[in-house]
C-alpha cells in the first residue's frame, strides 16, 4: 500500500510540473538554430512535414516567439482551386515556406525543396479525387510545380487551365458512362 501512495504522490508531483511548465512563459527567446530546424521540419515532402506544418498554422500563437510569417497570397495570380480542386494549403505551406527562407536568409539553398514540397502537398490533395478526374487534377499540380520552380511563383496559363478542363469533362464523362 506504501508503494502505491508513493506512485500516486510522485505520477501527482509530475503532472504537477508538466502543467506548470506549460503555463509558464518561456524563459528564453528561440534560437536562430531552433527556428530554422522548425522551419526545415516544416517544409519537407512528406505528410507529416505537411501535418506538423498545418497544425501550427491551427496554433500560430503556440508559436509566436518564433516569429514565423504566416501571410499568404495563397496561389498568387492563379486559381486557388483550379476547376474545383483545392490548392489553396498546397499554396499557402509554398508561401509560409518561401516567406520565412527569405527572411533569414536561405532562400537558394531551399527554394528547390520547398518547390518540390508544393507539389507532392498538391499531388496528395489530387488523390482525394475519383480517378476519373485526378488526371487532370495532376496535370494542374504539375503544371503549378513548374511555374513555381521556373518563375517563383504560380502564373498558370488559360491554356494550361482549358486543357485541364477538357482532361476533367473527359474523366467525369468515363466515369458517368461507367456508372451506367
Amino acid at each position: 500500500m506504501p508503494r502505491r501512495i508513493a506512485t500516486l504522490l510522485a505520477s501527482g508531483f509530475l503532472a504537477l510540473l508538466t502543467l506548470l511548465s506549460a503555463a509558464a512563459p518561456a524563459s528564453a527567446a528561440v534560437s536562430q538554430e531552433q527556428k530554422l530546424s522548425v522551419l526545415s521540419s516544416w517544409t519537407q515532402t512528406s505528410v507529416s512535414s505537411y501535418n506538423a506544418w498545418n497544425s501550427g498554422r491551427a496554433n500560430q500563437a503556440a508559436w509566436a516567439e518564433y516569429n514565423f510569417d504566416w501571410s499568404t497570397d495563397y496561389c498568387s495570380s492563379s486559381p486557388d482551386n483550379p476547376l474545383g480542386f483545392n490548392f489553396t494549403l498546397s499554396c499557402y505551406r509554398h508561401d509560409f515556406g518561401y516567406r520565412n527562407y527569405k527572411a533569414v536568409g536561405l532562400f537558394s539553398a531551399n527554394k528547390s525543396r520547398v518547390d518540390s514540397a508544393f507539389y507532392e502537398d498538391m499531388k496528395r490533395s489530387c488523390a482525394t479525387y475519383n480517378s476519373f478526374v485526378r488526371p487532370a487534377c495532376y496535370s494542374l499540380a504539375w503544371t503549378y510545380y513548374q511555374a513555381v520552380r521556373a518563375f517563383g511563383s504560380v502564373a498558370v496559363s488559360q491554356a494550361d487551365l482549358d486543357r485541364a478542363a477538357k482532361m476533367k469533362a473527359d474523366g467525369e464523362r468515363r466515369m458517368a458512362a461507367a456508372a451506367r
